[in-house]
């Protein structure tokens, strides 16, 4: 599909206003999709950890924090900012490299101005997303450099996949969130292509969506699209951005993270203070070794965004996955993760901000049962934790590696699944279904009883995408495995694909911007 063709996406609500007509009339003919809405959990998250051993934790982490410290690299004004709040600073064995020990208590009174739960606006307000309480966010894949399609096999990502990637999320219901980096386009210049992933976002969508964290330039010119977007005095008061910021594990903040931490905060954007743990490789080997360490990494990158802009929105985040002893490399699905991701998100309760986690992670090379066996036994735990902001919920393979256009198709029908499941069970009066009791009797069926007959559409969770037919009329209809469905079905929705409308006006402030942007930009591709 071209993407000049389509056309474009949004509310027209702020920014540059023009061409009224071609606005009104794009918004009369754009389709509507009917999204699913996040998930309100209506079910109590499953809490394996005492508040006793939660405690034990967050003291070993104070301790942490105290006597082994956290490194900063490469960013003397977040050093300086850590200094004045009462941090230690020591010279470490690098320029530019510092170590920050923390009194006990400092860390835990600046998180307190942390919100604990916030509103992410889309531009269309009807797919605003709320992140912290009892609800759930999908967002899909995010950051591979490769893609992967029944048709082609494995090859590196382009920007017009990123686009495809774009349009699939915005048809897909059970994504409630656009994402950021749906895949990485490698035919574009890096210090160009965060624009085009922005405005792509803009375009093709109208979820929520992510910021370029790759440096604080690029971080500022997506505030600036937003701005934009959704005018510069509605950002500043509103988060329309929630972002990804890794610690570098074990225990050091980098300068690319922390000047992109420091635009979005500064900014009123929302931070996911992610450490990237493989445990075995980047914490210890042991759960509770690797909760404290994550616990004392996070809440540093938490309360520098308070340092920041005190009540800047803020996610604990953790990407949790344990390591092959034998091979090195990361193992998903497996129990110790499951366990991290509890116990971080009970810790994350305690200390009254929103969690991220989870996703439908696997190491598999190709959408087979491994990576659905190793996706589904990630996704529950992520729904059962509690987790709020839930990234890769969709199209991950290859140990997030390769974005998988079957894979992202084949998620989000499970991810219908969970949100059912999140409903928890009807105790109405049609739940208690006495009336079909009564109706039915003894030694009968319920196929034709009134209150089957009323409800059968919506009984029970029903798959898309899976079979549930007779061998025979499977294997008259080509013995087609759930793979050769979920291509079929994404290229029809790309065939079927319309942009929602976005006003004339603003789409071309945009292209201005981007266009001003990267005659300024080097071509370089590093």
């Amino acid at each position: 599909m071209t993407d000049e063709s389509a056309a474009p996406v949004s509310s027209g609500r702020r920014g540059r206003s023009g061409g009224g007509a071609d606005a009104r009339r794009a918004a009369r003919t754009a389709t509507t999709i009917t999204q699913a809405g996040f998930i309100r959990r209506a079910i109590k998250p499953y809490e394996p950890f005492t508040d006793e051993q939660l405690q034990l934790i967050e003291d070993n982490a104070e301790i942490v924090l105290q006597e082994t410290g956290i490194d900063f690299y490469e960013d003397e004004e977040a050093v300086q900012m850590w200094k004045d709040a009462g941090a230690t600073v020591t010279q470490g064995n690098e320029p530019r490299r510092f170590r920050l020990r923390f009194p006990k208590g400092l860390v835990r009174s600046l998180i307190k101005t942390a919100p604990r739960e916030y509103v992410q606006h889309a531009r269309n307000p009807a797919n605003n997303v709320t992140i912290g309480g009892n609800n759930t966010v999908f967002a899909p894949v995010y950051g591979p450099p490769f893609i992967r399609n029944l048709d082609e096999g494995r090859r590196y990502a382009t920007i017009e996949d990123f686009r495809n990637f774009a349009k699939l999320v915005y048809m897909l219901p059970s994504l409630h969130h656009a994402g950021g980096t749906l895949c990485e386009p490698v035919d574009v210049p890096v210090p160009k292509r965060h624009l085009d992933m922005i405005y792509s976002h803009i375009k093709y969508n109208d979820k929520p969506f992510m910021s370029s964290v790759t440096s604080g330039e690029r971080a500022a010119d997506s505030v600036a699209m937003c701005e934009l977007l959704f005018g510069k005095d509605f950002v500043d008061q509103n988060c329309v951005m929630t972002s990804l910021i890794n610690a570098n594990s074990p225990m050091v903040w980098d300068g690319v993270m922390l000047g992109a931490l420091k635009v979005l905060a500064r900014a009123n954007q929302a931070c996911v203070i992610s450490p990237f743990i493989v445990a075995g490789a980047m914490s210890p080997v042991s759960t509770v070794g690797t909760l404290t360490q994550l616990l004392a990494e996070a809440s540093v990158g938490i309360a520098f965004t308070q340092l920041c802009r005190p009540g800047a929105p803020v996610v604990f985040g953790t990407f949790a996955a344990s390591m092959s002893m034998q091979s090195g490399a990361p193992t998903f699905g497996t129990p110790e993760p499951a366990f991290v991701t509890f116990g971080a998100a009970q810790l994350a309760r305690r200390m009254g901000v929103p969690f991220r986690s989870g996703g439908g992670l696997c190491g598999s090379k190709i959408p087979d049962a491994q990576a659905a066996y190793e996706s589904a036994n990630t996704l529950w735990p992520t729904l059962l934790s509690g987790v709020n902001f839930c990234l890769h919920a969709a199209g991950w393979l290859e140990g997030g590696l390769a974005s998988g256009y079957e894979k992202l198709i084949m998620d989000a029908d499970q991810l219908t699944m969970f949100q059912k499941f999140a409903e928890g069970v009807d105790f109405s009066e049609n739940g208690q279904a006495m009336d079909a009791i009564r109706e039915v009797g003894p030694g009968s069926h319920y196929l034709g009883s009134a209150h089957t007959q009323a409800n059968f559409q919506t009984a029970f969770w029903r798959s898309s995408l899976a079979d549930n037919n007779s061998f025979e009329q499977w294997q008259d209809e080509g013995s087609k495995d759930i793979v050769v469905r979920a291509n079929a079905k994404w290229k029809q929705m790309l065939r079927d694909y319309e942009a929602p409308a976005l006003d004339p006006g603003i789409d071309q402030s945009l292209q201005d911007f981007i266009a001003q942007r990267k005659a300024v930009l080097p071509d370089s591709m590093s």
